[in-house]
């Protein structure tokens, strides 16, 4: 079997990511503007890790998938971020790692997941509980053109559990492809009749479950570089399914296209996968010498960062979210971002922005121990100002 060290994994890691220098990344570095050539730039980041995660939180002047974006592409205007599943039919919206946005090469591959969400994962049969609704629903959109969800009739309740019928079914629609996301605007999301939002011959593309399984699981180790089962299982919220995903891996091992690898640590050796083309990188990795004193923020969400445990390996670096926390129970804030230097994670800022004045306030800033505050605070700075000026505020610190 082959053998990786932490080191070279992490490497690899970021390589894939597009978060070291694009010779070696093999993409893009700058976003080139505003128009279709910045589009396609960003399409080319979403697609090699083939989704893009979604979260609500914009405290920090942005929101999440604008973030990931921001943190690859120098110059990016992440009011560019909101827009990309409107500008064309690139992408589409559905489940993938969370909520996601992914490329519409894809869609043929979640057939399998709208075929099973029919009955959905959160609120069981209840298409077939609310028969009359979901068909009188669909009927209105029909007539009516796309709908929000908060247009949808029915008192809302206090809480998530409690949310409002119609929108529990327009949602159960969505999962199992009766309904799309059209648009977002103000990141609310805009349902409508799926075949008027994917394109004829996605939706017509015929791929079998183990085709599409094989080709996501290797989608996810194009993201990572090398992984641990439960990651690239993680990476497409594949629950319950241990006996499908290690067939594909028995089929992909057969057919050279992954190679089992171990990564070395001084209490385990942990047992992974690993394209034999990320594996022939592994030399020039030894090689690389990513530079420190240019400093990136990441979102707390990036691809890199949602496996805590795979984060605590490679980066020696307890990921936290703080958002459901009270206040006085939070140790760094409520929306942290990580800051990485080189190949190291050095600390991470808590931000909050201010539109009417033009700021983005720094409200507090954490070093890892293990590293020289002074070593690095020029490192904090620019990453804290280049993502500033990406989300058009000027940075300050209270």
């Amino acid at each position: 079997m082959e053998s990786l060290t932490i080191k070279q994994v992490r490497r690899l890691a970021l390589l894939r990511a597009g978060l070291l220098k694009p010779v070696w990344t093999g993409l893009p570095s700058r976003a080139a503007g505003k128009g279709k050539r910045a589009r396609g730039r960003c399409h080319q980041v979403i697609d090699r890790f083939g989704y893009l995660q979604l979260d609500t939180v914009s405290v920090a002047g942005a929101r999440t998938h604008s973030i990931v974006l921001t943190s690859r592409l120098g110059g990016f205007d992440a009011s560019l971020g909101e827009q990309l599943l409107n500008d064309d039919k690139a992408l589409f919206e559905y489940w993938g790692h969370e909520a996601c946005w992914i490329p519409m090469s894809l869609y043929p591959h979640f057939e399998f997941r709208r075929r099973d969400f029919r009955v959905h994962p959160w609120w069981g049969d209840i298409l077939g509980e609310h028969k009359k609704l979901a068909q009188d629903l669909l009927r209105r959109i029909d007539q009516e053109g796309p709908l929000r969800s908060m247009d949808l009739e029915g008192a809302s309740g206090q809480g998530w559990w409690d949310i409002k019928i119609a929108k529990r079914v327009a949602e159960a629609l969505w999962s199992a492809g009766d309904l799309a996301i059209r648009e977002r605007k103000n990141f609310h999301r805009y349902f409508d009749l799926t075949e008027r939002v994917i394109p004829e011959s996605a939706r017509d593309e015929i791929i079998d479950d183990e085709k599409a399984i094989d080709t996501l699981l290797l989608k996810a180790l194009d993201g990572h570089g090398w992984a641990a089962t439960g990651t690239l299982a993680a990476t497409w919220r594949w629950v319950n399914m241990k006996e499908v995903l290690q067939a594909s891996l028995e089929r992909l091992v057969s057919s050279n296209q992954i190679v089992a690898c171990q990564l070395e640590t001084k209490q385990r050796n942990i047992p992974g996968w690993i394209r034999p083309s990320d594996l022939e990188l592994i030399p020039k990795i030894d090689a690389l010498r990513p530079r420190r004193d240019k400093g990136v923020l990441l979102s707390p969400f990036d691809p890199v960062l949602w496996d805590r445990n795979r984060v605590k390996l490679l980066f020696d670096f307890d990921q936290k979210i703080e958002i459901y926390k009270p206040a006085e129970q939070r140790r760094f804030g409520y929306y942290c971002l990580p800051v990485l230097a080189g190949e190291h994670l050095i600390g991470r800022v808590d931000l909050k922005a201010d539109r009417k004045k033009g700021v983005l306030k720094t409200l507090s800033c954490h070093f890892e121990e293990q590293n020289d505050k002074s070593k690095y605070k020029i490192t904090m700075v620019n990453a804290v100002n280049r993502y500033a000026e990406s989300v058009g505020l000027v940075s300050s610190s209270e």
